[in-house]
């Protein structure tokens, strides 16, 4: 290996003319230029910083690399975490719902933190979080500027965060497992957010494969067990279709407007089975709806609601294709005249927004999760006994979607008929409404009666 002692460091160049804006660094060795791009000016000039750190120290510089000795050996096993982590994020970004980029970002905020060695001057653990989910995390154009503590603690990340290639060892793997098993405020965390926090690191360490940087994905190597989480519906949450009727009607009761305007969109839960998201972004020219006899909706997308600076307009709710559908694919769904009615009504009190939405505020807008959730447990206290309130039946206004996909099943609507109206597969419905289905207890309660003798 040739060395030399000529080091000349220079400064940190913005590069915008390409699709990624970079960070590049330049420095000189031996009198040859060298630069290395990074994704953000923080990262750049650490990188700098570490280079004149080992020259003030009298390290020799590489001539064929352009770096000092002490740095050869990290720079071969590749990018830190906090770097891929970053890479994944957005190469995710384009092709990801509002929700999904703030799952990926969710689980990351447990991640990125564990994964650091244990050097000196470490910022609490909400620092660190603040810091990636205001600004690391985001693409560059949509990161709000640093403040100091914020720029204190990106740099700290920056230079403490373990290598990518360092999660092949089993020890560093099992103490990420364990980061994300429990809460930030450090309880045991649920085991739904335990299993999608494992998903986004499965997900993130398989491009690490596709990148030559694992043989395979290391994950799949450690005997690790996720807690058990429910995956199917509870019956207990199912109401009756005497109970539905009630609660609708306890809706239009809640409020002075609000539940008025609300009550045809539960409705929409109930006799069409429509996810929130859908009924939100209901168009009038979704909707066939005669005079007399039944109805036709036609889904066409969805309104999600996520946070603001994980969506593209950085607005709370955006218009989006089907969940588990390709773009511009559409869902019919045949609706009973009881809700044609309904529909109706709620047109000709409330008309429709600017965009044709059926559902909107009264200024126009998309109800929130809280605002509806709202209105929904005052209706359940006007419309259920003290017992039911305090139980989980519908406790939430999506347990009126369950319900619908329930009724069908036992109706005796066959399973792909049931799944085609309420855009599941078949095997999913099946599983996930297992518990549900009513019709064959009897008849075998009765054969082991008879097999008793009594």
């Amino acid at each position: 290996m040739s060395t030399t002692y000529d080091v000349k460091l220079g400064g940190v160049q913005y590069r915008a003319d390409r699709a990624t804006p970079i960070y590049v660094a330049r420095w000189r060795v031996a009198g040859k230029a060298r630069s290395k791009s990074f994704r953000t000016k923080g990262l750049a000039n650490a990188f700098l910083s570490d280079l004149r750190q080992a020259a003030k120290s009298g390290e020799e510089f590489d001539i064929a690399t352009g770096l000092p000795a002490s740095m050869l050996a990290q720079e071969s096993r590749g990018p830190s975490f906090l770097e891929f982590a970053q890479t994944y994020v957005l190469r995710r970004w384009n092709a990801s719902a509002a929700r999904t980029r703030e799952t990926d970002a969710y689980a990351l905020l447990s991640l990125i933190p564990a994964l650091v060695a244990d050097i000196p001057g470490r910022p609490g653990d909400e620092e660190l979080r603040d810091v990636l989910r205001n600004h690391a995390l985001l693409p560059e154009k949509r990161r709000s500027p640093l403040t100091g503590e914020q720029a204190a603690a990106l740099r700290w990340l920056e230079k403490a965060s373990l290598s990518l290639a360092s999660l092949g060892e089993a020890r560093i793997l099992r103490g990420t497992l364990d980061a994300i098993a429990v809460t930030f405020a450090g309880s045991p965390a649920g085991a739904n957010t335990v299993r999608r926090k494992r998903a986004v690191l499965h997900h993130l360490l398989e491009h690490a494969v596709e990148l030559k940087v694992f043989p395979s994905n290391p994950l799949d190597e450690i005997k690790w067990t996720a807690p058990k989480a429910v995956t199917v519906v509870d019956p207990r949450t199912v109401v009756s279709p005497a109970q539905a009727r009630q609660l609708l009607e306890a809706v239009a009761k809640v409020g002075r407007k609000r539940g008025r305007r609300l009550k045809a969109l539960f409705a929409c839960m109930y006799y069409a089975a429509l996810r929130p998201e859908e009924a939100a972004d209901l168009r009038l020219r979704n909707c066939n709806l005669p005079e007399s006899g039944w109805g036709l909706i036609v889904l066409e997308r969805a309104r999600p609601q996520g946070t603001k600076r994980w969506s593209n307009s950085g607005e709370t709710h955006e218009s989006r294709s089907l969940k588990h559908r390709a773009d511009k694919d559409t869902r019919e769904i045949p609706i009973p005249p009881v809700l044609v009615a309904m529909l109706r009504e709620h047109i000709t009190e409330h008309g429709t927004a600017e965009d044709g939405r059926i559902f909107q505020t009264g200024t126009g807008g998309t109800y929130s999760s809280s605002a509806y959730s709202y209105v929904w447990q005052e209706a359940r206290r006007l419309a259920l006994t003290p017992a039911q309130v305090a139980s989980s039946l519908a406790a939430r206004p999506y347990d009126l979607r369950h319900a619908a996909v329930s009724l069908w099943l036992n109706a005796g609507v066959p399973a792909p008929e049931v799944a085609k109206r309420a855009g599941h597969s078949v095997d999913v419905l099946l599983r996930v409404y297992a518990k549900c289905i009513d019709g064959e207890q009897d008849h075998v309660n009765s054969k082991i009666h008879s097999a008793l003798d009594v």
